[in-house]
């Protein structure tokens, strides 16, 4: 037996979010796709599964068909199976997530991010799977009273912090 690594970079559209998921069975994208609908009314979503037996098909939902195309270039792109690609807008992460964590299907989350994803991707004779993620850019140093400063108005200004 044999291994080897791929990096694969996902093609996100821009100033979009993304959470990148493991699951165990293909109810997952009816399941996650109910869970956006129903937490968030104004968010747009595309949802893409990779099937891991069977078929091995990439079974997709959401409610907007650019995004939907995108969650499916970014399943099968990495190719890895029982993985799921939720991309979105009007809507964060944090609006979701414990909702798509609490879901029975879900094993785990790779990342949520609205940051440039690469996925590393281990390949055996059996398939592909992903070993993790490289989520954005690595820190550039410590941040100082202007960037306390802003990160705290980042957050008011979001809705996320009172004054």
């Amino acid at each position: 037996m044999q291994i080897t690594f791929d990096l694969v970079q996902l093609p996100v559209p821009q100033d979009l979010n993304i959470i990148v998921g493991q699951s165990h069975f293909i109810k997952t994208v009816e399941d996650l796709a109910e869970i956006m609908t129903a937490s968030v009314p104004a968010v747009k979503f595309g949802l893409a599964f990779n099937e891991a037996s069977g078929p091995c098909l990439v079974r997709s939902e959401g409610n907007d068909a650019e995004l939907v195309k995108a969650a499916e270039s970014c399943a099968l792109t990495v190719g890895a199976g029982h993985t799921f690609y939720l991309i979105m807008k009007n809507a964060y992460p944090i609006n979701v997530l414990d909702r798509i964590k609490a879901c029975p299907e879900v094993c785990q989350i790779y990342c949520a991010t609205a940051n440039p994803v690469q996925v590393v991707v281990a390949i055996s004779d059996q398939g592909r799977g992903i070993m993790g993620v490289i989520d954005g850019s690595s820190p550039k140093g410590v941040e100082g009273d202007a960037e306390k400063t802003e990160r705290k108005g980042l957050l008011r200004r979001f809705g996320y912090k009172f004054a």
